[in-house]
């Protein structure tokens, strides 16, 4: 079932079970998430699902208009959308451990609370997931105020997958590591414009990790443990999208997807604190691994 269009929104319908739940870990931010949701109500297939889980401390998020308006056209299009109170913070492992456990589609979508998705690009995502057969496929985030930037040193790291996604083990130190640069600013624009992919196709490339836009094979995420390991971190520490990623390449592989159709919002961050990275503190710093 695609999207319905205004003329059926009064219409009585049962949302269908779907292949792709979207799950969104939120903390305060009710613009920006209600930006988020607005994206996704402009994707028409496949058919999806959303789950939000909120931990704002006061009102949920979904208190404000903007977001109930988003949570309403989605429903309104027929899409199953859940909204869950998930308190206290513990950290985002666990945010997206809890997300990763109410799902139940063999397709899940890991989309943060401040990114816009350019039409098609759920479709895009999905298609080159199944048809790459690997464990993830990521859209990276890019900050469109950096367009004019050019950062060629940066980019020189691009290498596409030439033929299947095949397995990868990255560390810290590694020279696939560096790959990371590729995400920064709106590098991944500039290398669309370097590369001619035709309007609704999509070509697959090495990445050191995606963030923030990252679609799993549920299987393999589960697998592979998931999140749980954020019983062994302290609340304010990052990377743990890393080290779920690296430990699924490791077994079916990861890509990125070129173009990237995903929008950072640039808005002010809500985990100030950087210290501590997930993966060296489960995996070891490079002199321990």
């Amino acid at each position: 079932m695609s999207a319905r269009w205004s003329g059926d929104w009064a219409r009585p319908a049962e949302p269908l079970p779907t292949d792709v739940e979207v799950l969104i870990p939120a903390y305060e931010r009710p613009a920006e998430l209600a930006v988020t949701l607005s994206g996704l109500a402009g994707q028409r297939v496949p058919d999806f699902s959303v789950i939000i889980s909120d931990q704002t401390e006061d009102h949920p998020v979904w208190s404000q208009a903007s977001v109930a308006a988003m949570v309403r056209v989605l429903r309104a299009q027929g899409r199953r959308v859940r909204l869950e109170r998930h308190q206290p913070r513990r950290g985002m492992a666990e945010q997206r451990q809890f997300l990763l456990e109410q799902s139940s589609a063999p397709y899940v979508l890991f989309l943060d609370s401040d990114v816009w998705l350019e039409p098609d690009q759920l479709r895009r995502l999905h298609e080159a997931l199944v048809e790459s057969g690997c464990g993830f496929v990521g859209a990276a985030v890019q900050g469109l105020s950096y367009l004019a930037d050019d950062r060629p040193r940066e980019r020189a790291v691009f290498e596409p997958w030439r033929g299947p996604v095949h397995p990868e083990k990255i560390r810290r130190g590694d020279p696939a590591f560096e790959r990371w640069t590729l995400h920064n600013a709106a590098n991944l624009a500039q290398v669309a414009a370097e590369h001619d992919v035709p309007e609704g196709h999509w070509l697959l490339y090495k990445v050191a990790w995606v963030g923030a836009c990252v679609m799993f094979r549920r299987e393999a995420l589960v697998a592979c443990g998931g999140f749980r390991f954020w019983n062994d971190l302290p609340d304010d520490h990052t990377g743990e999208d890393v080290l779920a990623e690296w430990r699924v390449m490791e077994r079916w592989g990861g890509a990125g997807i070129l173009p990237s159709g995903a929008v950072h919002l640039e808005a002010e961050t809500t985990l100030p604190g950087r210290s501590v990275d997930a993966f060296d503190v489960v995996l070891g710093s490079p002199a321990t691994d």
